[in-house]
């Protein structure tokens, strides 16, 4: 009986009131223009969050500009954001008030624990101090011998000749390898076994599992109050449900890694300098240094046994989709502009001829890899959008009014508490009014002369090349300079060793890119290039 109403108070209630807040209460929104809700209850979720939404968010952006109100569960208003000014107080300026969803935080929880992705505020802030300086330039240049080493990763697939190779598939073991190697200072996947391990399939499946369950993460802050967590893991185990099934699976098989990797990285820290030696890494692990900053760091800093352990899967996990999804699509692009391929192979073998072994200050100086990444992540971001929810009542101010419903300049909107907003990066970076009347053309050369002077005065909050691609303030990208150096080492690898060519058509997922198959009914994502050596 008790259980009953705990349910009822934490699910049935909140529901009851968002569908009264939702259709029946007046809402400062209600003069913001937008599309009209597609379904009554999920209003237009299904179009913003779809797999294949591209034509969706270009027309946001193209019929409604910077600023558009759409409709979330129940009638619920949330809005469409990429005006440069409100996008610098969401992120920076009031950025305490516009705080990560309660469905976002509360999913990163049970899947990785108290990290980085799941904590918000001052716990936030904390655990962000304290990881700051394990991505700092100074430690990340020590990475690179280690990424050289897996120069014969793909190459033992075409030695034979020419061959169509998953290239997806083996940037995505690449990346989980690379972040094993210099991140947590273990092996993850030896790339020279013919399939990934288990643990690499588990950390690649655990997106597209998540996605399956998108609607029902909006109930989950409700859920997670509902008796101890023995008995919701309880629940998870007995119910039919495929889906969570896989999930509950793979947060399994995450687990028993991230505990054995951080076991046996604190305990060869105590046992001493040899014992780190004789680890991967030497001790220069990025895992290394965060154990050894723990342990020097104030008493009101330092992170429990159980935050640090939840960084493991944290870090691997963002490393690898967002590095190795960024990588797919420059060797896709570049495999569909051979003159600009052949163009980055030239620069990178004028470089060798005059420094040999291409190091980090070489490979960050040499101005048409940059070029090429840098267009790269502001046309195509890894991650498409984020959001934030309202903490409190707050004014969003506009850099330019827009025309609201009653035909009259709207210059900033009271945003009501409990709204979720959604920041688009692709709509940011792609913005015709900053970027120009080629916008949506991947042009690398726009970054080898001065950026125009709209791109300049428009103070886009992000951290990166007046780019939202890894976002800005306090929840900003915090491994952003490693994932750029990750990617124009591996790049410069491949180009140098392979030329890439088209293979099949492909169709890219939104949220976070990855490459399917056009056409194919098999769900997996793939990128399949001909791959042959130079």
């Amino acid at each position: 009986m008790a259980l009953l109403q705990t349910l009822l108070s934490c699910v049935v209630g909140p529901v009851l009131y968002a569908v009264w807040s939702g259709f029946f209460a007046r809402n400062p929104l209600d003069n913001i223009p937008g599309p009209s809700r597609q379904h009554w209850c999920t209003g237009n979720l299904n179009q913003v969050y779809a797999r294949y939404g591209w034509d969706f968010h270009k027309m946001l952006a193209v019929r409604y500009g910077p600023v558009s109100k759409f409709y979330g569960l129940f009638g619920a208003r949330q809005l469409y954001v990429f005006d440069p000014k409100a996008m610098y107080h969401i992120m920076v300026k009031d950025q305490h008030t516009f705080e990560a969803p309660p469905s976002y935080l509360a999913t990163n929880k049970l899947v990785f624990g108290d990290g980085l992705l799941s904590t918000s505020g001052e716990h936030h802030r904390r655990q962000r101090k304290l990881l700051n300086p394990v991505f700092s330039i100074s430690h990340v240049r020590h990475m690179v011998p280690t990424f050289f080493e897996l120069r014969d990763a793909i190459a033992a697939q075409v030695k034979q000749g020419p061959g169509e190779i998953n290239v997806y598939e083996w940037l995505n073991r690449t990346t989980l390898e690379l972040v094993g190697q210099s991140g947590l200072g273990c092996s993850l996947d030896s790339l020279k076994e013919g399939h990934a391990n288990p643990y690499s399939i588990a950390v690649k499946n655990l997106l597209p599992s998540i996605f399956k369950v998108s609607l029902a993460r909006e109930f989950l802050p409700w859920l997670i109050r509902i008796g101890p967590p023995s008995l919701r893991r309880f629940v998870v185990k007995i119910l039919p449900w495929k889906a969570l099934n896989e999930i509950d699976g793979i947060v399994d098989i995450m687990n028993k890694t991230s505990i054995k990797v951080f076991e046996e990285k604190k305990r060869a820290l105590c046992e001493g300098d040899e014992t780190v030696m004789h680890q991967v890494g030497q001790g220069k692990d990025m895992m290394s240094t965060l154990l050894r900053a723990n342990m020097n760091a104030s008493a009101e800093d330092r992170l429990l046994d159980a935050e640090l352990l939840a960084q493991v899967s944290t870090l691997v996990f963002a490393a690898m989709h967002t590095t190795a999804g960024a990588l797919s699509r420059i060797l896709f692009t570049l495999a569909h502009h051979q003159d600009a391929q052949d163009k980055l192979r030239e620069e990178m073998r004028q470089a060798m001829a005059e420094h040999g072994e291409l190091d980090y200050d070489t490979l960050a100086n040499l101005p048409y890899v940059d070029a090429v990444c840098r267009e790269t992540l502001r046309l195509y971001p890894p991650v498409t959008s984020v959001s934030r929810t309202t903490r409190d009542d707050i004014i969003l101010p506009f850099s330019r009014p827009i025309k609201g419903n009653d035909g009259k300049d709207i210059h900033e909107v009271l945003v009501p508490k409990n709204t979720e907003v959604v920041v688009s990066i692709l709509s940011s970076n792609r913005n015709p009014e900053i970027w120009g009347e080629d916008a949506l053309q991947w042009k690398p050369e726009r970054w080898l002369s001065p950026l125009p002077r709209s791109v300049m005065n428009a103070q886009i909050p992000g951290v990166y090349s007046h780019l939202m691609t890894f976002i800005g303030g306090g929840r900003a990208c915090i491994g952003f300079k490693f994932s750029e150096l990750e990617m124009k080492v591996i790049l410069s690898i491949l180009i140098q060793t392979f030329k890439f060519t088209p293979a099949q058509g492909i169709e890219w997922t939104m949220l976070v890119s990855s490459p399917k198959v056009k056409g194919s009914e098999d769900m997996k994502w793939q990128l399949p290039l001909r791959v042959e050596m130079i």
